[in-house]
């Protein structure tokens, strides 16, 4: 009849050695909240401010080209602190978001600001800790598994952050501050740590143009990361750009959210996809999720006399994106040297902020020669680029060792 504390006490306390996939998982899961619940918010906030999608492209450029430089110096952020108050830092990043947020007015745009700022830091920690814990045969499983678990927070938030907007433009943001204190206490309980130490034989600097000379000699990283940096572009073209289309077409705001969350329901196909994945090849996966997203990003400009065709398009893609959220960062951490872990999941973060210049940059030229619609084509032209580009990938990347040696005996005795 009575609550036996100490049962409780012993549950908490039971709680893996070390950090698995599920871990993981839940962290973005927390995370997808935090960012998705105010994810088709700041568009509309922004454009409510500054009617000119123009001007909002430009916001969102500056918010990325000082995302981008706070991201490459956290690795001198975490040569001076502990890696778990790195982390700590970053969720504290996306509370002072939500309170700026909350205070509205000229604050909103500090809030986009910190928030950016938040993911970077503990976007970097994470995939530190994730090279740290997670071996690379597991690396799909996780991706799958992140996605999966996140579903709710993307596909839910969006929409209903638009919702709680019009009840109460405070409402979203107070939802993001508190699952922002969910995720730092969610980290402290799993107990990260700081992270494994590789012994090096010589020490590294932690200027970051030590490690990005490094990461330039390694071209198979460079192309790598350039897939995930546009897989990122297409993503922000439609988060940003389908919301002010919709307006600008009169179909209301709520249409940008709503288009935002229905795209991110696909998600919960993430397991089906891993499956088709693993039958086919890591290029091939990666070249289709490009082809597929560019094809449709250009049917959306194509399609823009009848905006609900062209929204309709453009949601297609993201199923798309989904695909390449799954296999398009794996040629990158797959060719991660294990000393070089906290230097080049530094690097590889970076594609957030870099797409976050990217993206509105190509927006803001595309605008002035052409309708909001041009922007969407200018996407899926970047996209095809990266679909010509993959066709570099080897054909058997991702493939296990024992299956591919089997493979290739198989195919020397047929020669035979």
């Amino acid at each position: 009849m009575f609550f036996d504390f100490r049962y409780l006490h012993l549950r908490l306390r039971k709680r893996p050695a070390t950090p698995g996939v599920r871990s993981f998982a839940t962290l973005n899961a927390i995370e997808a909240v935090v960012r998705g619940t105010v994810l088709s918010v700041y568009p509309v906030v922004l454009y409510r401010a500054f009617p000119d999608a123009a001007v909002v492209s430009q916001i969102y450029l500056v918010v990325g080209i000082i995302s981008l430089m706070v991201g490459l110096c956290i690795p001198i952020l975490t040569s001076l602190i502990p890696r778990r108050w790195a982390y700590s830092l970053g969720c504290g990043l996306y509370l002072l978001s939500a309170l700026l947020g909350i205070i509205g007015g000229p604050f909103v745009a500090a809030a986009l600001l910190t928030s950016a700022l938040g993911a970077a830091t503990v976007f970097v920690c994470h995939n530190a800790y994730v090279l740290d814990n997670i071996p690379k045969p597991e690396l799909s499983r996780l991706e799958t598994l992140r996605l999966f678990y996140g579903g709710v927070g993307w596909s839910c938030g969006p929409f209903l952050g638009v919702l709680l907007m019009q009840w109460d433009a405070r409402a979203p943001f107070a939802i993001t501050g508190l699952a922002a204190i969910v995720l730092l206490a969610t980290f402290w309980y799993l107990r990260m740590g700081n992270g494994r130490v590789i012994a090096r034989a010589k020490g590294k600097s932690p200027n970051p143009l030590a490690y990005l000379g490094r990461f330039f000699s390694q071209p198979r990283l460079i192309t790598s990361w350039l897939f995930v940096v546009f897989r990122s572009v297409g993503w922000a073209v439609f988060i940003v750009y389908v919301g002010i289309f919709a307006v600008e077409k009169g179909l209301g705001e709520n249409i940008g959210g709503l288009a935002t969350s229905i795209a991110n329901a696909t998600l919960f196909l993430a397991p089906l996809m891993l499956r088709w994945v693993k039958r086919q090849s890591v290029r091939f996966a990666v070249r289709t999720g490009f082809l597929g997203a560019a094809i449709c990003f250009a049917l959306g400009t194509a399609l823009a006399a009848w905006p609900w065709a062209a929204i309709a398009a453009l949601m297609l893609g993201t199923g798309f994106l989904v695909l390449l959220d799954i296999s398009g960062g794996l040629p990158f951490l797959m060719s991660v040297k294990p000393s070089e872990r906290n230097e080049m999941a530094a690097v590889y973060s970076s594609f957030r902020d870099f797409s976050g210049i990217v993206s509105p940059g190509l927006a803001w030229l595309t605008l002035q020669f052409a309708p909001l619609d041009g922007v969407f084509l200018a996407c899926g032209l970047c996209l095809f680029g990266c679909w010509v580009i993959a066709g570099q990938l080897h054909p058997e990347l991702g493939v296990p060792g024992a299956q591919r040696q089997r493979k290739d005996q198989t195919s020397a005795l047929s020669t035979r």
